[in-house]
């Protein structure tokens, strides 16, 4: 099952939004603010030729065409936004590696070049605005040309190779890589001292040359932050990681601006370096940081036709102690429609403090307390937990996880249908490569966890070990990369006790919409008089094409399977698999999804098909 959340924050003028859309509260209304108001409309876009995809660039580009149902100011502000338009329009047609193109506006049936810097558009409205764009010829890559302390640098590393891509993105996105490389050898002041750009007509080709001063090798000067309030200053210092006298690097900067945003006190954070050495031979650095809102309340739904409905509230507090100091008050009821009974839905409240930087920038503390009375169909449970831990950045790809657990569960299940208690301390600890592009909506990239927790049950005396390891790996087809193959496996054993001795919670189940969608949740594995029993061990995979149709639609065909074993070991002879299609819709926190499955080797009592609602992609 997937998770759906509405996010409201406190503002000093309350308004509310759902995924940007806002629904009522105080707005900011622009066109108020306008003078002399003036409508006009687009009653022409032409792009000579062929090209749809040239043609769709160009009026992404054209704010004439994206604003026009918004008035300008007066005869002036139209004029005005024409002739930035095409100032837009042109650097378009650049970065399309289209250098002898025209861009030709007519306002009110005359061209721009030929009206009056005063003219007067005093007619009827809408004012008739016209745009047609001869495009010219795609020029390629002519004479490459690197000098001064670039000169023994290969163009070709970087896409500036005779005959390649001429576009003013690939010209300029070469030349920062440059910069970057040279900049990665510790040099903070190196730079382009000069470009020449040379379009040749008669032959379509571009000419580029780059004379580069690379600068000396520096070390960090002392770091300065502007703009907290709430946050401490020196702590942000710290947080930075930007130690005086260590060696500069480009990679580490980029690493401390994520980490400040990481904390969420921040809702932006900009690094700029001195533009030149200080007396001791170093590149002072100074941080500049707006911060967010410090408290925030939200709720949540969940949805799925084969677990029910529910919701969720939680308040939350960014900086409780003034060092990004984060507190969490959550509560949740679920199973609503999937049963009758007040008793049998599922209930969860819980608090979560986390402290980051505790020893060192890339660390953080975490404990949380957590009660839980739910009614799954492999058992019923009620629990009460405590945690506290540390997380460590080992690199940016890698984290690793270590904590200590205490859980007194009272859990009647079909194995044990007297109930049991159980005291369980435990020592989970978790391994993390992650090299994923995008963690919301991956594209290349690859992620693996390897999961270890050692328990001990103190009021029965059993000893566990439950292991898990999953991966997931993500391919774009295309250089767009509107297609994406992904794919996901998972295993995981429980070893040094009997099932029956294993508490019900703790036991591996499959199926539901984090699972092998198509069946019930916990659906999947071995069972006891018609209920799941869970299992021993597990294994699980899934593979998804992901087409993206438009810059907000996606489409999901995918192909889930699973076993669960009461062995200590999967025996894969029972695998379910199940297939269906899912939509995505791109939102700036990551896809919003619905996902329709069936099952493709049902047994009785298992669904004709499952629907999962949530935000994120399956994994």
């Amino acid at each position: 099952m997937a998770t759906t959340i509405l996010a409201v924050e406190t503002h000093e003028a309350m308004a509310l939004k759902i995924f940007g859309i806002r629904l009522w509260g105080a707005g900011n209304d622009e066109d108020d603010d306008i003078v002399d108001p003036l409508k006009y409309a687009v009653t022409s876009f032409e792009v000579i030729g062929e090209d749809k995809d040239l043609k769709k660039a160009l009026e992404n580009a054209s704010l004439l065409k994206s604003e026009e149902d918004r008035p300008v100011s007066g005869s002036l502000g139209l004029l005005a936004k024409a002739r930035n338009d095409r100032e837009r329009l042109v650097a378009a047609l650049f970065s399309k590696a289209r250098y002898d193109g025209v861009v030709d506006i007519s306002i009110d049936g005359r061209s721009l070049d030929s009206l009056e810097p005063d003219a007067v558009f005093d007619g009827p409205q809408p004012v008739a605005v016209t745009i047609t764009i001869h495009p010219g010829q795609e020029f390629r890559l002519g004479d490459i040309v690197l000098k001064g302390d670039a000169a023994d640098i290969r163009g070709a590393d970087f896409g500036l190779i005779a005959g390649g891509d001429a576009s003013s993105d690939a010209v300029l996105r070469a030349e920062a890589g440059i910069v970057r490389a040279l900049r990665e050898e510790g040099r903070p002041l190196a730079h382009v001292v000069s470009r020449t750009i040379v379009a040749d007509h008669p032959t379509a080709t571009l000419d580029v040359t780059f004379d580069v001063a690379a600068g000396p090798i520096a070390d960090y000067g002392p770091t300065t932050v502007d703009g907290t309030e709430l946050v401490d200053r020196e702590f942000t210092v710290y947080m930075t990681g930007l130690k005086q006298g260590t060696r500069y690097s480009p990679q580490e900067i980029d690493d401390t601006r994520n980490r400040l945003l990481g904390l969420e006190v921040f809702s932006s954070v900009a690094i700029n370096q001195a533009e030149e050495l200080d007396a001791a031979g170093q590149i002072p650095m100074d941080v500049r940081v707006s911060e967010r809102k410090m408290r925030y309340f939200g709720a949540g739904a969940t949805f799925s036709n084969t677990e029910g409905a529910g919701i969720e509230g939680y308040w939350g507090h960014r900086n409780l102690f003034g060092r990004a100091e984060k507190l969490r008050i959550s509560g949740s009821i679920s199973r609503i429609g999937d049963t009758t009974e007040i008793g049998d839905l599922n209930y969860n409240a819980g608090v979560m403090f986390e402290k980051p930087g505790v020893i060192g920038p890339v660390s953080k503390f975490f404990a949380n307390a957590k009660v839980v009375s739910d009614h799954p169909d492999a058992y019923d449970r009620f629990s009460v937990k405590a945690s506290t831990g540390l997380t460590y950045e080992l690199t940016k790809q890698q984290t690793v996880s270590g904590e200590i657990t205490v859980d007194y569960s009272d859990i009647e299940d079909v194995l044990n249908p007297d109930g049991k208690k159980y005291l369980l301390v435990s020592l989970p600890l978790q391994y993390v490569y992650d090299s994923r592009d995008n963690k919301l909506n991956p594209t290349s990239g690859f992620r693996a966890l390897a999961y270890a927790e050692p328990t001990y049950d103190t009021l029965n005396g059993n000893a566990f070990v439950k292991l898990k390891g999953e991966g997931s790996t993500y391919y774009g087809l295309d250089s767009n990369n509107k297609f994406v193959l992904a794919g996901r496996v998972a295993i995981g054993s429980i070893l040094g006790a009997s099932l029956d001795e294993v508490p019900a919670d703790r036991r591996f189940y499959a199926g539901g919409g984090g699972s092998v969608r198509g069946y019930a949740y916990q659906g999947i594995g071995p069972h006891t008089d018609g209920k799941p029993t869970g299992g021993l061990s597990y294994a699980e995979t899934s593979i998804e094409m992901r087409y993206q149709v438009t810059e907000k639609i996606g489409i999901v065909p995918f192909v889930d399977a699973g076993t669960v074993s009461t062995t200590q070991f999967p025996n894969f002879s029972s695998v379910k698999v199940g297939a269906g299609v899912g939509v995505r819709y791109l939102t700036p926190f990551g896809p919003l999804r619905v996902d329709v499955a069936v099952p493709l080797n049902p047994e009785p009592g298992d669904p004709r098909y499952g629907i999962y609602a949530g935000v994120g992609q399956s994994f």
